[in-house]
């Protein structure tokens, strides 16, 4: 490879072995924690930066300016170090501390906004947002603008076509937790684009069910559930949209590692939470397909993988 920028990408799918009960259909999950950061948000980071400085948005001297729960902001400030790029990420404190400490590794400026009781509260993303705009605003910066960027479908695009590759038989199900929108959007048109006609299924939290109707809630599921439709995700894209109990997503999380080796966080246990539920409708002779958002790694602060 050229470069690490090359790493990103082209992750392994694996069967669940031992946790999808009798009578289901197949359950397979792409594990995006084998890309450079351990997240998928290196596919979102890569196609903002490039599409930015192929349009001349971004040039040489200028500022990269984001805000971001944490994994965006690791894999825009590994973007930045590797093109030269000066980054400002603006966070929280109810994210991860891996996360930020990750950001700050690869060279960040990290401004973090106080949360109420380190919750994720429906007003903590507008008012990092507001912060963001501000810090761009003050000149020579570029604001990547992660919940309106059409460049980070582009980016997750890549998911769909590998699934289209790696999955011998017919995907009949693909579902995903929303955050930004742009990893559904781009996974689906992926994998509409390569002829497979896959039911795309939306995931949320249940305490902050927006999409399914609901009212904004706080809720402890890093990086989805922001307590708005994200303007990325059009009602096009998907065909259902379930909410899952955070509760169900860590303990999934949890036995994923025990029982699977597949060591993630609480989004992808939402991930598979959901997966699991398609999976007992749809039945044998069927296959469902989501992702593990990043690596068990970055969460290791925060007690989800404490023993009980």
């Amino acid at each position: 490879m050229a470069s690490i920028l090359d790493a990103i990408g082209n992750t392994p799918l694996v069967r669940l072995q031992k946790i999808v009960p009798a009578e289901s259909a197949e359950v397979w999950v792409k594990l995006e924690y084998f890309n450079p950061t351990g997240s998928y948000k290196d596919r979102m980071a890569l196609a903002m930066i490039e599409g930015a400085e192929k349009r001349g948005d971004l040039r040489p001297g200028m500022r990269v300016v984001e805000y971001t729960g944490g994994s965006t902001g690791s894999s825009l400030a590994f973007v930045c170090a590797v093109k030269g790029y000066p980054f400002t990420v603006v966070s929280s404190d109810a994210f991860a501390q891996e996360k930020l400490r990750t950001m700050q590794a690869f060279g960040a400026e990290l401004v973090l906004i106080p949360s109420r009781e380190g919750g994720i509260t429906p007003d903590l993303i507008p008012r990092m947002m507001a912060r963001a705009e501000a810090i761009a605003a003050e000149g020579n910066a570029y604001w990547t603008n992660q919940f309106h960027n059409a460049d980070s479908v582009i980016g997750y695009m890549g998911i769909g076509r590998e699934l289209a590759t790696q999955m011998a038989g017919p995907i009949d199900a693909f579902c995903g937790a929303v955050g930004t929108g742009g990893m559904l959007a781009g996974a689906a048109k992926g994998i509409r684009e390569a002829g497979r006609d896959a039911r795309i299924v939306a995931l949320e939290p249940t305490a902050s069910a927006v999409l399914s109707g609901g009212e904004a809630g706080a809720h402890h599921v890093e990086g989805i559930g922001v307590g708005f439709v994200p303007p990325l995700l059009e009602p096009s894209i998907y065909d259902e949209v379930r909410a899952i109990d955070e509760e169900e997503a860590r303990s999934t999380a949890r036995l994923l590692a025990r029982e699977e080796g597949i060591f993630v966080g609480v989004s992808s246990g939402m991930n598979v939470a959901g997966a699991l539920q398609l999976a007992r409708d749809l039945g044998p002779g069927h296959a469902v397909v989501t992702v593990a958002v990043d690596t068990g790694l970055k969460y290791l602060s925060g007690g989800l993988f404490e023993a009980s």
